[in-house]
């Protein structure tokens, strides 16, 4: 027993690390908000190394799935039934235009297919739940997947700086905000952070809009299957995203039962700080080997599509057309 504590002894005394990030995480969930969390993960892990690497990876898909089902314990079901069904016109329309756009950079840019194919799945409907989705039926190499996930997340992080500033600088309304970010930002994670910024009925109509767009991950994996042109069948089936059923139920349970609307209010303040975790934990698993790898090509590709998306859907809901 004494041989295996002595170890663990050194190894806490010796590394401040394993210390900094539970307090650093702390400090986030307390006072941070979703931005200032994120970059403080970044920050530590660029800088220091994150020990907690591996450990803290599959929980952040846990970790956001809880949060984005904790979310919906303050959403009326009626409204998101609402925003949703108004949104499916507009949400088909941008898939297709991102794809369309996605494969004439990357033959102008001569890129990557499969890591060209990733980010542009990635932007057309969730970032990196898409992404993950979309790998194993394109049977795409991990250094592809890496490509793709360090372009969508250094995309996400942007975001959540850029969006809210340039909100409030045009004057947008939340539910024009509420819309624009979840149509041109990545990750559900990150439109809700922006989102949470901007106010409660951004954070309502983005989280609605996106998870009704994640909603496309099935269909859109299905057909990615029969246009990939590599040879074999994968044997790795692609996550489907059920915290979207959680959400709904959330939503409906306290749409429905008026009475356990105190208690969902509670819980959906715990969601919040719950999804700052999370971004956190994002942010602290960024590595300078994900930075390399992403290349220039990729990450131009990423970049000009994001932007065009982004100015795209924009001019859109301040000319009226997505509302």
């Amino acid at each position: 027993m004494e041989d295996i504590a002595t170890p663990l002894a050194e190894t806490v005394s010796t590394d401040p690390r394993v210390w900094l990030y539970p307090a650093a995480a702390v400090l986030a969930v307390s006072v941070l908000g979703s931005a200032s969390a994120l970059l403080l993960g970044a920050g530590l892990a660029l800088a220091l190394g994150n020990p907690y690497q591996e450990r803290a990876g599959p929980w952040i898909h846990r970790l956001l799935a809880l949060a984005v089902v904790g979310l919906g314990l303050e959403m009326n079901l009626r409204t998101v039934a609402a925003v949703g069904e108004r949104g499916v016109g507009y949400t088909a329309a941008s898939i297709a235009f991102v794809f369309a756009a996605g494969a004439l950079l990357r033959r102008v840019l001569k890129a990557d297919r499969d890591a060209s194919l990733l980010i542009t799945v990635g932007t057309a409907i969730c970032g990196g739940s898409a992404i993950a989705a979309a790998a194993p039926v394109l049977r795409a190499r991990d250094r592809e997947v890496t490509v793709a996930l360090g372009t969508v997340f250094l995309l996400n992080a942007a975001a959540l700086l850029v969006f809210p500033a340039i909100g409030h600088r045009l004057g947008l309304t939340q539910t024009q905000f509420g819309l624009w970010g979840a149509l041109a930002i990545h990750d559900t994670s990150s439109v809700v952070g922006a989102t949470m910024q901007y106010g409660p009925k951004a954070l309502e109509i983005g989280t609605t809009v996106k998870l009704a767009r994640a909603l496309w991950i099935v269909p859109l994996t299905l057909a990615l299957g029969f246009v990939a042109r590599r040879d074999g069948e994968t044997k790795v089936k692609a996550k489907r995203p059920w915290f979207i059923l959680g959400f709904l139920l959330a939503a409906a349970a306290v749409t429905y039962l008026p009475a356990l609307r105190p208690a969902g209010a509670v819980l959906s303040g715990g969601a919040k700080r719950l999804m700052v975790l999370t971004l956190f934990l994002i942010g602290a698993g960024m590595t300078r080997e994900s930075l390399k790898a992403v290349g220039a090509r990729p990450l131009v590709l990423g970049l000009v599509l994001w932007t065009l998306v982004s100015v795209t859907t924009l001019s859109a809901v301040l000319s009226g057309w997505i509302r």
